[in-house]
């Protein structure tokens, strides 16, 4: 049976998860991380799209995407095709190495961003136990470049929306909705 065609907008962002097959580790070291960054960067090169929020996991991925130009589908295809190359090849396995599809569910609206937005950056703390005690102390999240005021190493990761999604329009407000759990703080 083919698969149902994923829906594709260009105004907005999706949540994306990438998960390892039977939940397993699909990075093992930091410089896996790293790799991974760069698939993206040289993926950057061929088509435009924004990565507003991300967090990367042991085991899983969240990304929070913007595609204006091109189907969010040819860029997630390239990314797990070419990491899954990678990851078989430095630690000689076999078989599939995610668990399926990808999921991604689109954001609409502001609400939408900013709840996705704090989930996704709430992942180290939710884990039982918490990996880290503050999000900003976990080091593969976007949360910490937010929270100190950072730039973004790569040119596809933007932040701002984010922050323009909360009333005040300050990065101090974003990271107080996010860690005060959700709470709505207003939003334009």
């Amino acid at each position: 049976m083919a698969r149902t065609r994923r829906l594709w907008s260009p105004e907005h962002y999706d949540h994306v998860v990438i998960r390892g097959n039977n939940r397993q580790n699909i990075f093992g070291k930091a410089e896996d991380v790293f790799y991974w960054f760069q698939i993206l960067d040289d993926i950057y090169l061929e088509h435009s799209f924004t990565v507003a929020a991300y967090c990367i996991m042991t085991n899983h991925v969240h990304l929070l995407i913007r595609s204006p130009e091109e189907h969010l589908s040819t860029i997630m295809m390239k990314l797990n095709k070419r990491y899954s190359m990678y990851f078989k090849r430095k630690y000689g396995y076999s078989g599939h190495l995610y668990e399926k599809r990808y999921f991604a569910k689109m954001a609409k609206g502001t609400r939408a961003l900013l709840d996705i937005s704090a989930y996704i950056h709430r992942n180290p703390i939710r884990t039982n136990p918490p990996i880290v005690s503050l999000m900003e102390e976990y080091p593969y999240s976007s949360y910490y470049l937010i929270k100190e005021g950072i730039k973004p190493a790569f040119k596809f990761i933007d932040y701002t929306p984010l922050i323009n999604a909360v009333l005040g329009q300050t990065a101090e407000e974003y990271c107080c909705y996010c860690e005060k759990g959700f709470e709505w703080m207003g939003s334009k």
